[in-house]
């Protein structure tokens, strides 16, 4: 990650340990529903995470940890109904958790393997970390992935909510 994604204006971050900042990192979730008539698109809170960007890219990680019981949509039956048993079970199972490692250059952007955990499952997904600059000292990361929520055993209501979910952080990161 020694070069910032290509259109940024800003430097890459320079290696190092970060800290997330939640106050300032968003985390959306965008969510066909109603037999793909609808996209319901919604928010969690992010509750911890650090970077490291290592000298060599390849030996760079992340951990992302997700309030599970944070989702908000606007409508708070809506939101209840995400975080019930049915469905994220957030009382059970109240974070979500992501771990990656070696992010790989890849067209525009970068691609990083690592496992989500969710509803006491750990399946394996790839993001596209679609920006990485830094300004005041300030490292920031776009990321985007697409998961599929019966890879957490998440079966429960289809059709009425889809089986993919779309995910994009947004992510302050300040010097560890």
């Amino acid at each position: 990650m020694n070069q910032p994604s290509p259109g940024a204006s800003a430097a890459a971050p320079p290696p190092g340990r970060y800290r997330l900042d939640p106050a300032r990192t968003t985390i959306r979730a965008d969510v066909p529903a109603m037999f793909g008539l609808v996209t319901v698109h919604g928010t969690f809170r992010l509750a911890a995470g650090e970077v490291h960007i290592a000298a060599d890219p390849g030996q760079s990680s992340v951990r992302l940890i997700i309030d599970a019981g944070s989702f908000s949509s606007g409508l708070g039956v809506r939101a209840a109904d995400a975080m019930s048993a049915a469905l994220l079970d957030a009382s059970a199972y109240p974070e979500i958790a992501f771990t990656g490692r070696g992010p790989r250059p890849d067209g525009a952007g970068w691609l990083l393997a690592g496992e989500v955990t969710a509803h006491g499952v750990t399946a394996p997904v790839e993001i596209r970390i679609t920006l990485a600059a830094a300004d005041d000292g300030v490292a920031r990361f776009r990321a985007v992935a697409r998961l599929e929520r019966t890879s957490f055993g998440i079966t429960k209501k289809q059709g009425m909510v889809g089986t993919t979910v779309d995910l994009t952080v947004e992510a302050a990161c300040v010097p560890a």
